[in-house]
């Protein structure tokens, strides 16, 4: 079976970064066609990711920042300017899952040039890509409600999936782990142990290996009575796999760099204050704290995501790492283990009689959102990948394209190189990079990585853990642009980078960003009739400065009397004498 219709943009996935590229392509006269595996679209932002990942407002504008508006006008419309939701939403920077998918909804529809078919699964083998010399001509998928193979045929394709199918299926190739110290020379790079927002501890070796980064589910709870929905003991529930929580909890052992302050003695004291069902001092994580880092949402929802401090939080290492290049039967598999980890995670915090019971009723306040994935038993349909194939791009982003800021400690901090400084304060850096010519997005989030391996013995915290804060940077065009013998390709989220790099890029607002950037490219080549890579950035930019975006992020664009066109001018000039 062949779909009629010849669209100028087949593009894989219905997520944040597929939809922004399918809006601009329209707004610029042109078709597209969005496959979706799901039944859902939006990706993680309507999966439970409502805390906007980005450490500088104003860094990434265009699309991105459209839909945050869109989020804020909904509040404000819906609940009133003055009203709690409003001012939670934090001008649009924060939402409810179910507010985010009707946003994309809404705005979706107001582009008839686009087509979205969900329930069609792209599966990576080579064949389920047909060819005419170096162009993509069409891809197979298969619709699930029929169990039958389509033909998709399109002039330009784009990879918008966070596993990166598609450019495994046309030979692009690509990264899976992590890269050692010595390939890029990057800061926590390789194997590490590190104390949450301290230095660096014995174990880190700083050595590559095939490790992929935790996944898990972005919670929607709430301790609103009226809104929330119980948490059930999962079919398969293996309580063996949670008892470590119990001597964390009783003694108030954690992974942050404050546990140096903490003594033998302390915690001894603090397993006597268990026995008497008193929390520890100091307790850094109590409740649900333990469990969750939570945000809040409108409507007193929270997004619950892994706790950085904890041993055992809602983050499962190790068992993903086959999930880049698996099966969708695998991944599937895996999907529901790790729902089934995550309830009965919070079902032993909320019922094992091992557990103090101060901690236990702390935890039985909380639920899930009732009014939230209601005809998936009130949880996330799609599972938190951070980070899938990678692909070799013309461009490989490492953590050297920004200005990393190192943290200060009391005890000096163990370099990346191996050597050991004194305090280190937050104005030090690794590196300043230029601005890069060919920019399409600034962008803005600390290095960020969960682990990679479950608890070990002697160990000061799982494998993996950094968090590096640095500067707004901007991101080049060759990112997303393929090192391969395929012209009519880009890849907006599986794109070009280490695993350091990669872990600022793989925000959504980034994604949002790369996106757009990836369907002005596409419509420029095919208007041009050139490869991808060959496309004219100097008309890529000024389109999408036109649009909104944030090329080259300076504070000084926002002063005050910097009209748009002036901002637009100081972006191009920037640029144009880096």
């Amino acid at each position: 079976m062949t779909v009629e219709a010849l669209y100028d943009l087949v593009i894989l996935q219905a997520t944040p970064g597929g939809i922004t590229a399918a809006i601009e392509a329209a707004r610029l006269g042109k078709t597209s066609i969005i496959l979706e595996r799901t039944a859902f679209i939006g990706g993680l932002p309507a999966n439970g990711l409502g805390a906007t990942d980005i450490a500088t407002r104003g860094a990434t504008g265009g699309l991105f920042l459209e839909f945050v508006r869109r989020i804020k006008a909904y509040y404000v419309s819906t609940y009133g300017a003055d009203s709690a939701q409003a001012k939670d939403c934090s001008d649009g920077y924060r939402f409810e899952p179910r507010v985010a998918e009707q946003i994309f909804h809404d705005w979706l529809a107001e582009y008839p040039r686009i087509k979205i078919v969900t329930r069609r699964q792209f599966d990576f083998e080579p064949e389920n890509v047909q060819w005419d010399g170096d162009r993509i001509s069409a891809v197979q998928v298969t619709n699930l409600d029929t169990n039958q193979v389509e033909t998709v045929p399109g002039r330009f394709f784009l990879d918008a999936s966070y596993e990166g199918d598609l450019i495994a299926a046309a030979g692009v190739p690509f990264f899976v782990g992590r890269e050692g110290v010595e390939e890029y020379n990057e800061i926590g790079a390789g194997r590490l142990y590190k104390l949450w927002n301290g230095p660096e501890c014995a174990g880190s070796t700083h050595a590559g290996d095939n490790a992929v980064q935790a996944f898990n589910y972005r919670l929607c709870v709430t301790d609103d009575p009226q809104n929330r929905a119980p948490i059930k003991r999962p079919e398969n529930y293996n309580r063996a796999e949670f008892v470590s929580l119990i001597h964390d909890v009783r003694s108030g052992l954690h992974t942050g760099v404050d546990v140096l302050e903490c003594t033998e003695e302390m915690f001894a004291e603090n397993l006597k204050r268990a026995d008497r069902n008193e929390l520890p001092i100091p307790h850094k994580l109590d409740g649900i704290r333990r469990l969750l880092s939570n945000c809040k949402l409108p409507n007193a929802k929270w997004d619950g995501n892994n706790q950085h401090f904890a041993f055992i939080s809602t983050d499962l290492p190790e068992e993903n790492w086959p999930y880049p290049t698996s099966s969708w039967a695998w991944r599937d598999a895996f999907a529901k283990r790790l729902r089934e980890y995550t309830e009965g995670l919070l079902y032993f915090a909320q019922t094992d009689e091992a557990l103090p019971q101060w901690f236990r009723d702390a935890c039985s306040q909380w639920g899930w959102a009732a009014d939230e994935y209601v005809e998936n038993g009130h949880f996330p349909r799609q599972l938190y990948v951070r980070e899938g194939r990678r692909m070799k791009g013309k461009y490989i982003f490492t953590a050297n394209d920004m200005h990393v800021l190192v943290p200060r400690h009391p005890d000096g901090v163990v370099m990346h190189d191996g050597t050991t400084k004194g305090r280190v304060d937050d104005n030090s850096k690794t590196r300043r990079p230029s601005v890069q010519k060919d920019s399409i997005t600034a962008s803005h989030y600390a290095l960020d990585s969960h682990a990679v391996r479950k608890r070990e013995p002697g160990r000061v915290h799982l494998d993996g853990f950094f968090s590096y804060r640095c500067t707004p940077y901007p991101v080049p065009y060759g990112v997303m642009v393929p090192d391969a013998p395929v012209s009519n390709l880009l890849a907006p989220v599986p794109v070009s980078a280490t695993h350091i790099g990669f872990s600022t890029l793989r925000m959504e607002p980034c994604w949002m960003a790369l996106g757009q950037a990836a369907g002005v490219a596409a419509c420029l080549a095919l208007d041009a009739g050139v490869a991808a890579e060959h496309v004219s950035i100097e008309k890529l930019q000024q389109r999408l400065l036109d649009e909104g975006a944030v090329l080259a992020y300076d504070k000084k664009l926002w002063a005050s009397g910097v009209d748009d066109e002036a901002r637009k001018a100081m972006q191009l000039e920037t640029l144009q004498t880096s």
